[in-house]
């Protein structure tokens, strides 16, 4: 039998429905504000799930043309519980990480900058009753003073010599750092000095005695370096409109009708009314040194001397005499009690007989040899540097030195290294005054190499003038022996000073350095003389054959003597032979010149 056929209509199927169910007559859900759900983020009765990783703002999916009131109702609400706490904490957060950068950062560029002062200061050592603002501005002025500051090579003297002045006017405020600073009574302690002082310029001298050494000696070191800078900046002037510093040959005005002009890139030169000098004359700084009380015999007498060659250079030459007597006034008058006769006043030679040669006496001497030999006086300088030679040749030996230190153990090492880094060391002590008998130390050798230097160059000079060095030999053997005399002397200063750097002491800088600016120029000065009796020989040889060829000579055969042929070889020869040792010489001096560089002072990194 068949089955009963039951209705299809009153079967009712499970099928999904064609289209979505009506949105509207299903109830939404209940929810409690106090629960924190993710049914923020969406719509409140979404269509199908949403995952939070794959979940497109619904403000995106709106029609363009739909008003926004009908989909108010799925616009998802941002600004939640959480994402609210989110924000604030990682607000916070950005915050302190800002602030711990700027703090770290700040205390980095510190911790940079004092130590950068620490290595000035160890470098360029200031005394400890300065201000600090007074030691840093002295330290920038050294600084800025040294050739390789600016990479140009140009040593900007405006700004220098500012810095010395601003450093200099603190040092004398009673209300910073000049306290307890007084005029000397009696004389007002003006100096008069002849085409200097017709300008107006005086300057009266302090009374240093109440401040220590050590504040002395780096005052002493402020006038010194404001001077210096006052010598570069003297022919200069200043545009007070634009505060520029300018050659005076370039300012606009009566004065200067014919203005040069300014090199390119250069700002537009000034005009006469809005210039005022650069600075003031190094008379003001030097003459201070020279009448101010407190300040040691080499401190006087290297200012009385820096300042009779600034004289010299301006062309003041017997202004220029009179400050070197008084360098050997200064000298002599420190000499010790009972030692008298020393130096004949009149001449400036060193007595044979002299009981007693200090260095500042030597130096007094030597300066006004040289002196005397620029302005072509030889006749007064050759005596002069015979005795200075003569007196250092009898200087006595140094002592024995003292046996070599333990080398210390690693340990020591370690600790001295720390404590040169960690602890600043003490204000260097106080250099020799200069009144003290020198010692015949290498240095001192070279010095006396530097003379015979100078020897050998007058005594050739003179060649060209018989009446300075009278002889009693013929004209011709006269200038011959003067040559040959000059050439022994320079060769044998040569000799001396090569011997004598080779061997010296790689830790006496000084020294070395002296012994190396004594080579360059005896070398120097030889090869120059050879050159010159050469070409004196050749054109001996020349003239004779001349006038054997129009016919003066025939008598003798016309040929020149084997005499006349054997010098010219014979320099020929020394010749090549300079040439040679001129190169060892530039080798040795060229190697010394790049082992000053690890030798500077300073020790460990600049900081010991």
């Amino acid at each position: 039998m068949l089955p009963p056929r039951f209705s299809i209509a009153r079967i009712i199927l499970n099928r999904r429905p064609l289209r979505p169910p009506n949105l509207k007559c299903i109830p939404p859900g209940l929810r409690l504000f106090t629960q924190n759900s993710q049914l923020l983020l969406v719509s409140r009765t979404p269509p199908r799930p949403e995952l939070p990783y794959l979940y497109v703002s619904s403000v995106s999916r709106l029609p363009r043309a739909a008003p926004s009131t009908q989909y108010h109702g799925r616009l998802a609400r941002y600004l939640t519980t959480e994402r609210k706490q989110r924000i604030i904490s990682e607000t916070k957060l950005t915050a302190k990480y800002i602030v711990y950068f700027h703090v770290i950062a700040g205390f980095v560029l510190a911790l940079v900058w004092l130590v950068s002062v620490e290595i000035k200061e160890r470098r360029y050592p200031t005394p400890p009753e300065w201000s600090f603002k007074t030691r840093n501005i002295y330290r920038t002025a050294r600084i800025m003073s040294e050739p390789n500051f600016n990479p140009s090579g140009v040593t900007e003297w405006p700004q220098v010599g500012n810095n010395y002045w601003v450093a200099l006017s603190r040092l004398e405020d009673p209300s910073i750092d000049g306290k307890d600073l007084q005029i000397p009574p009696g004389d007002d302690h003006r100096v008069f000095v002849v085409g200097i002082n017709a300008l107006g310029f005086t300057r009266n001298g302090l009374d240093l005695l109440s401040k220590s050494e050590e504040w002395r000696r780096g005052y002493y070191s402020v006038l010194m370096g404001a001077a210096r800078a006052a010598e570069h900046l003297d022919e200069d002037v200043r545009d007070t409109k634009r505060n520029i510093t300018f050659p005076k040959e370039h300012m606009i005005g009566p004065s200067n009708p014919r203005p040069k002009p300014v090199p390119h890139g250069a700002a537009s030169p000034p005009l006469e009314e809005n210039c005022v000098p650069a600075s003031e004359s190094p008379h003001m700084y030097y003459t201070k040194i020279l009448t101010s009380t407190g300040f040691s015999t080499g401190q006087r007498l290297d200012a009385a001397l820096a300042y009779a060659d600034w004289l010299e250079f301006k062309g003041l030459r017997e202004t220029a005499e009179e400050m070197y007597d008084w360098g050997l006034d200064i000298a002599m008058g420190a000499l010790p009690v009972g030692v008298n006769n020393v130096v004949d006043t009149q001449t400036g030679i060193i007595s044979n007989n002299a009981a007693y040669v200090s260095n500042n006496l030597l130096k007094a001497t030597t300066a006004l040899a040289i002196h005397h030999a620029r302005n072509a006086n030889l006749t007064a300088a050759l005596p002069i540097f015979l005795s200075v030679l003569r007196a250092k040749k009898h200087l006595s030996l140094p002592p024995i030195p003292d046996p070599p230190e333990v080398e210390p153990t690693k340990m020591e090492w370690i600790t001295s290294m720390a404590k040169s880094v960690l602890v600043t060391p003490p204000y260097p002590p106080a250099p020799p005054s200069g009144d003290e008998a020198p010692i015949r130390t290498p240095k001192e050798i070279c010095e006396e190499a530097a003379v015979m230097a100078h020897i050998g160059e007058i005594m050739f000079a003179s060649s060209n003038d018989d009446s300075k060095l009278p002889l009693k030999a013929s004209k011709s053997r006269s200038t011959s022996r003067n040559q040959e005399s000059g050439l022994s002397w320079t060769r044998d200063a040569v000799d001396v000073s090569e011997s004598t750097l080779t061997s010296m002491d790689g830790a006496d800088l000084s020294g070395r350095q002296t012994c190396a600016e004594c080579l360059r120029t005896g070398i120097d000065n030889w090869s120059a003389m050879v050159r010159k009796m050469l070409r004196d020989q050749q054109k001996t040889v020349s003239t004779k054959e001349q006038k054997v060829g129009n016919g003066r000579g025939w008598f003798w055969g016309g040929k020149s003597t084997p005499e006349t042929e054997g010098d010219e070889a014979r320099w020929e020869h020394e010749l090549q032979l300079v040439d040679e040792r001129m190169d060892k010489v530039q080798r040795l001096l060229e190697h010394e010149e790049e082992s000053r560089k690890y030798r500077k002072p300073g020790g460990w990194l600049g900081l010991g």
